[in-house]
């Protein structure tokens, strides 16, 4: 098989289950950045992190594969004439949101509680998972606006909420663990 298909060069692609549609459709741009998203984890992911952060973004990863096959689906071919499925794939589950949920409630018991918001960086692996987060809130826009034109399944949109929080407390438990100063928005009076 090869990577160059020719089909896409007058600015269309395929849907699974073969629809075409532009490449600017909202739906590309979803699944797209959910694409970006995940290269932005997969960078984190080759940070010197701990092998239990590692191993959750790795299961991460696999879940944005799920959710960017979901998104890439059109809903009048997401089933056969049959009445069976086309994707033959796990759907984002309720387990998958606890998962998240878990991990965020594990992290912020090993960190000082938040009184101020705190601004990206400190640390590159830190500012990583900031520019992650900021993706994720991008993937979850787009994705909520393909949600109103085209209904899609509504636990890819929990799963994006859900994910962004995980990057934010994962940024701050980072910053924790890599001894990087978390510094605080602090607005300035007028």
């Amino acid at each position: 098989m090869k990577v160059y298909t020719k089909t896409g060069d007058k600015g269309t692609t395929a849907l699974f289950g073969g629809t075409r549609v532009p490449k600017h459709h909202i739906r590309i741009e979803s699944y797209g950045t959910v694409d970006e998203l995940n290269s932005h984890i997969g960078l984190i992911r080759d940070q010197d992190i701990s092998s239990i952060h590692k191993n959750c973004l790795i299961i991460i990863q696999n879940k944005l594969f799920t959710l960017g096959a979901i998104l890439a689906t059109a809903p009048e071919k997401a089933v056969l004439k049959s009445g069976k499925e086309r994707l033959n794939i796990q759907k984002i589950s309720e387990e998958d949101l606890a998962t998240l949920e878990q991990q965020i409630d594990l992290m912020e018991t090993e960190l000082p509680p938040m009184t101020h918001f705190v601004l990206p960086g400190g640390h590159p692996t830190v500012s990583y998972c900031h520019i992650a987060r900021c993706v994720c809130r991008r993937a979850e826009r787009l994705a909520t606006q393909l949600h109103e034109n085209e209904p899609t399944d509504e636990m890819v949109l929990k799963y994006l909420n859900r994910l962004s929080d995980y990057l934010f407390v994962l940024a701050r438990k980072l910053s924790h663990e890599l001894k990087a100063e978390e510094v605080q928005w602090i607005p300035e009076k007028i």
